[in-house]
């Protein structure tokens, strides 16, 4: 039982010292991104693909961090840039929805195409799947928050 608890307890502090590394490093990399202006081209760049959503342009950026590295190591980029960017509950809740379905598209297509799969029908089912149910919920989100308004409540609080 000992060593049960030993070998766990070794295993997370190695879990956690390696998204540590990873992590670290990226939220730096994003401040010097930020600081240079860079991160506002990148929420320039894709402000349309955000707008279908009727999301601000700079829930951009934590969407792109979110489908090329992933929610475990890119769960700090979204905080900050929703703590600094001020994003909207709604943006937040479809950046989530978004990434449910495509989230670090580039490492997990990769894997299965070394088992076998084709790797762009992967992709883009995978992208085609998230644009949609991100799109219904924007658009439900919309209606619901409407209608709650009438009376006096707020879906998103």
């Amino acid at each position: 039982m000992l060593s049960i608890l030993k070998e766990a307890a070794v295993g997370s502090f190695l879990s956690v010292k390696q998204i540590a590394f990873i992590v670290i490093p990226l939220m730096v990399f994003m401040e010097i991104l930020k600081d240079a202006g860079i991160l506002d081209k990148v929420a320039n760049l894709f402000s349309p693909v955000v707008k279908i959503y009727g999301m601000k342009k700079e829930s951009g950026f934590p969407l792109v961090i979110g489908i090329i590295i992933g929610l475990s190591y890119g769960a700090g980029v979204i905080f900050r840039s929703a703590r600094d960017d001020k994003l909207p509950k709604k943006d937040l809740y479809l950046i989530t929805y978004f990434l449910v379905c495509a989230h670090a598209v580039f490492e997990d297509t990769a894997i299965f195409m070394a088992i076998g799969a084709s790797g762009i029908l992967l992709l883009v089912t995978r992208l085609i799947a998230a644009a949609f149910f991100t799109y219904l919920a924007s658009r439900l989100i919309k209606s619901e928050t409407l209608i709650k308004s009438d009376t006096g409540g707020n879906m998103l609080d």
